[in-house]
């Protein structure tokens, strides 16, 4: 293998702000290069200024042997680096197609773009990477998890010699994952170069060569994945040991928090029913796009469905209905939070600042004129025990990582006084520090006397976090088990209806 990246002494400011400080970088043909670190520890940025987004303060880049500086990613893509960014690009009311080859349509003799070779190309490529995915369909009407898809997709429209994927696979279900995985194998034996950014370890040690990690700002090792296990890379890329992962699971649980009867999605299909008790983390497992995201939003009354029963616990122990068919305040009032998997198109505000963001908490079913200036010193507690990673909560949310944006999230919601929290994919693109500190606080707001609902892709994640898990098929709850008896084989064998067990009839029933 010969090199075809070469990075050194890179450093980067912005201001007086250091981010990155004599860093070196190298890829070679040929191989899958894995760049690895917290959230904060620079490899977006490193990666930014191979892409042409960002110019180094100092320091050199090498492409192909030649000294390169590019000032846009265009000119990045046309010397053949091409990027896939973990924030997405995409334009929402153009179609899939128009999309991956924005910027380099084929063209007519005349000049014109050729909008049917554009659909052509595309249909063709995504035949090979994600077949279910139309062309014609405007991205505006996808799910995060389709975006993610064509994020991709339009990433390998150039016929480039690097490619840079960061967190590609975080909104992917296992289908499309060994798809991309196809894909970077591919690539590999092609002879291109391949960065690949991620938090999800088994993806790294299954798919990659080389791992590089960054702390800081600051370059900390190169080595190849043998030289590697799962304990010594995160104690490399956290600077410690992390004991105790998971947090332990609920000794006891209470009584019937919330309770979820006659849910069902469509005109003529099944109804879901589940109880969620005090103390209680439950999960929502299943195959990408079955019933588990609509489940969630409906029991909060985000989305619509066909028809819908919420009961919760009062103060006098009793179970009252509550009115998630007439939307989201209805639950809120009812103290029921929900945290959704896009936290910057619909939990956050991006532009204003932290401490705004969680005092949105206090304002939550009250009047938008009161003020929460009140309480000030309850949001800097919030701020200073979830450890949100900020010297100053006047510092933008957008500029957070989205770790630290995810705890903010969760101080809103312990600001509000819910004492239900439904959270869809609680750690989508967050590195495993922060991943041990959103676990902790879940448990930490269970054993206080909540409940909480959560849905992810990772069946790993579920495993470790939850006391029950629900698997969903095709709108329907086709299975429970403890998560400390379950397996990621279990689960989606549940989910493919390869298992029966008694705990799925009475799921069912």
């Amino acid at each position: 293998m010969s090199t075809l990246v070469e990075m050194a002494g890179i450093n980067k400011s912005f201001g007086a702000t250091k981010v990155l400080s004599d860093v070196r970088f190298s890829l070679e043909r040929g191989s899958v290069h894995a760049l690895m670190g917290e959230n904060g520890a620079g490899k977006s940025t490193l990666m930014r200024i191979l892409a042409g987004v960002y110019q180094p303060t100092a320091g050199t880049v090498r492409l192909r042997g030649q000294n390169v500086n590019f000032r846009s990613p265009k000119e990045a893509r046309i010397a053949g680096v091409s990027t896939v960014f973990q924030e997405f690009t995409l334009i929402p009311n153009l179609t899939v197609a128009e999309n991956m080859f924005l910027g380099h349509e084929p063209r007519r003799a005349d000049g014109s773009i050729d909008t049917a070779e554009v659909v052509t190309r595309s249909r063709r490529l995504l035949a090979d990477v994600f077949p279910l995915l139309n062309p014609t369909a405007i991205v505006d009407t996808l799910t995060v998890a389709q975006q993610q898809a064509v994020e991709i997709a339009k990433g390998l429209t150039s016929n480039a010699d690097v490619f840079i994927f960061d967190e590609p696979t975080a909104a992917l279900n296992s289908a499309d994952v060994d798809h991309l995985f196809k894909v970077i194998r591919d690539l590999k034996s092609a002879g291109k170069a391949v960065v690949y950014i991620s938090h999800r370890m088994n993806e790294v040690f299954e798919l990659c060569d080389t791992i590089t990690v960054m702390k800081d700002g600051v370059w900390v090792k190169t080595a190849k994945v043998a030289d590697f296990n799962l304990h010594s890379l995160v104690a490399t890329m956290v600077g410690r040991e992390l004991q105790n992962f998971f947090p332990p699971r609920a000794v006891n649980t209470g009584e019937p928090m919330l309770e979820v009867s006659e849910l069902r999605l469509v005109g003529e299909g099944p109804t879901v029913r589940f109880t969620v008790k005090k103390g209680e983390i439950i999960g929502l497992a299943g195959l990408e796009g079955q019933g588990q995201r609509e489940i969630m939003r409906a029991v909060v009354g985000v989305e619509a469905a066909k028809s819908v029963a919420v009961c919760r616990r009062a103060t006098d122990a009793s179970m009252r209905a509550v009115d998630v068919a007439s939307g989201f305040s209805s639950a809120i009032s009812s103290g029921i939070g929900f945290i959704p998997e896009d936290r910057k198109q619909e939990g956050l505000f991006l532009s204003l600042p932290i401490y705004d963001n969680i005092a949105l908490g206090k304002q939550l079913n009250r009047h938008m004129a009161s003020v929460a200036w009140r309480s000030v010193s309850k949001v800097r507690e919030i701020i200073k025990s979830l450890r949100v990673a900020a010297a100053d909560p006047a510092v933008p949310v957008g500029k957070l990582s989205g770790g630290n944006q995810q705890k903010v999230l969760l101080g809103r919601w312990l600001l509000s006084g819910v004492d239900i929290l439904v959270i869809e994919e609680p750690t989508r693109g967050v590195d495993v520090g922060a991943k041990a500190e959103i676990y902790r606080l879940l448990r930490d707001f269970s054993e206080r006397g909540g409940a909480v609902i959560v849905s992810s892709r990772e069946l790993a994640e579920l495993i470790g976090l939850c006391d029950n898990i629900l698997v969903v098929h095709d709108r329907r709850i086709v299975g429970q088990m403890p998560a400390a008896e379950a397996t990621e084989e279990s689960i989606l064998g549940t989910a493919l209806g390869s298992h029966s067990t008694h705990d799925q009839r009475v799921a069912i029933r």
